[in-house]
């Protein structure tokens, strides 16, 4: 037991414990998103307008592919932490072997539809001609890596689940450097091209998933991982499902959103893909906050409901939303003022600097509503509760986004209608979520006992 108390969130100073968890995940986000970033910098610099455009149309696609199966390991991650929480430890071996058992079979069969599906997909997204053969080469190069992609979720879902969040800071910043140098390699001195990018990104993954299996293979013997014990036990598989399918279908419903989002984009030619793409890297950093903070209260929730914490429970998840939504307003102040010069870093042509601007102006000042939104989600996951985000996503960031852009457009077609979708429907989602959690009161003990 000595060798796993440091790790429990149901003791301790609760805002010490949520921070000192959350810390390692904002660098460890600040690390994927430098990881995520790098191929469109130095696209951008090397390859020019073009190939910048093929990169950023890809990743809705990326994320609509992968968003599923990191939803489960998400749902996953709730149960691993409930068990660990509650100290059943049987359970607990359990739930992680048939985690990595169902993140393998979801790997290979991500690879094959990335593979096959890519081109036929990015038609459908209206991809500009110009730009359609090297997001398919990007596309496709990268999905090469699905296994990787997966299973790194999944180790690094349980190790945060059991309260560790240093190891995969580490392992990130590992990969994150070897991302960048093989980036530089690939492009600027072998010149292949958008595919030395992805390829670049596919190696890094392998590697950091490989330290995470290393690490848990050598963990405390409650959460170690052994290869004879991998496989599907259908009642734990039952309730991994329970909790993660509601949480893919969050992220795929958002994604969905998105991929509407950007072939709406698409229609504005190639420098407003360019340009909405460098901001989206952009927003990822004002999104630090967001994750690590919504991360942290799931997993702090889930611990201390496992160990029948309540009020220590209510009392993290109020810390959590107030320290979230005013860092994320406080970034979103920075990037308004801030926007050109962060675009241009992708890219200085004007034209893809004004289309970036632009829509970092209209969203900025919003932030906090994203922030709360998803914290609300966090909380709910962690509660057990991950039906409802993904009921308010598919109503609110999903219905609603694509049905306003679907009819304003047609009246208004200019391209600041697309961006004002996303305050609307941060807003609307916002206020859902706080009337929930008055109404059904999620972390009381007569609901969770």
């Amino acid at each position: 037991m000595s060798n796993t108390t440091s790790t429990l969130m149901t003791e301790g100073t609760i805002w010490k414990r949520i921070i000192t968890f959350a810390f390692p995940l904002f660098w460890g986000n600040l690390f994927q998103q430098l990881y995520n970033t790098a191929d469109s910098l130095i696209v951008g610099n090397f390859l020019g307008d073009a190939a910048l455009a093929a990169v950023s149309s890809s990743g809705s696609l990326i994320f609509l592919m992968v968003g599923f199966f990191n939803g489960i390991s998400i749902g996953a991650g709730v149960v691993i932490a409930r068990y660990f929480g509650a100290r059943d430890i049987c359970s607990l071996q359990k739930a992680i072997h048939t985690t990595i058992a169902f993140g393998l079979i979801c790997g290979c069969l991500l690879t094959l539809v990335g593979v096959f599906a890519a081109p036929q997909i990015l038609v459908w997204m209206g991809t500009p001609s110009a730009v359609l053969p090297n997001s398919i080469t990007y596309f496709r190069i990268y999905f090469c890596g699905s296994l990787a992609f997966v299973m790194y979720n999944i180790f690094v879902g349980i190790l945060q689940s059991v309260g560790d969040s240093r190891h995969p800071l580490i392992y990130l910043v590992i990969s994150s450097a070897i991302n960048i140098t093989l980036d530089l390699f690939f492009i600027g001195v072998l010149h292949y091209g958008v595919g030395g990018a992805a390829l670049a990104t596919v190696i890094s993954q392998f590697i950091s998933v490989s330290l995470c299996l290393r690490q848990l293979l050598r963990s405390p013997e409650e959460f170690r991982i052994s290869f004879r014990k991998i496989h599907l036990e259908k009642n734990m598989l039952q309730r991994i499902l329970t909790n993660g399918l509601p949480a893919g279908f969050q992220n795929s419903i958002i994604s969905v959103a998105n991929v509407f989002v950007q072939a709406n984009i698409n229609q504005f030619g190639q420098m407003a893909v360019a340009g909405c793409g460098a901001y989206s890297k952009v927003q990822g950093f004002g999104f630090l906050p967001i994750t690590c903070f919504s991360m942290a209260l799931t997993t702090f929730i889930s611990q201390n409901l496992g160990a029948r914490k309540y009020d220590r429970a209510r009392k993290g998840a109020a810390f959590g939303v107030v320290c979230t939504t005013i860092g994320a307003e406080m970034i979103g102040i920075i990037i308004y003022f801030l926007a050109p010069l962060l675009i241009a870093a992708f890219n200085n042509t004007p034209e893809v600097v004004a289309f970036g601007t632009s829509q970092a102006r209209t969203e900025t000042f919003f932030f906090f509503l994203l922030a709360f939104s998803h914290c609300m989600a966090g909380i709910l996951r962690g509660a057990g509760k991950s039906i409802v985000p993904m009921i308010v996503m598919l109503i609110f960031w999903c219905g609603v986004r694509i049905g306003y852009i679907s009819v304003v457009i047609h009246f208004v077609p200019v391209i600041n209608v697309i961006f004002w979708a996303y305050p609307l429907t941060w807003t609307l989602s916002s206020v859902v979520f706080t009337l929930y959690y008055w109404k059904s009161k999620p972390l009381e003990a007569k609901i969770n006992a």
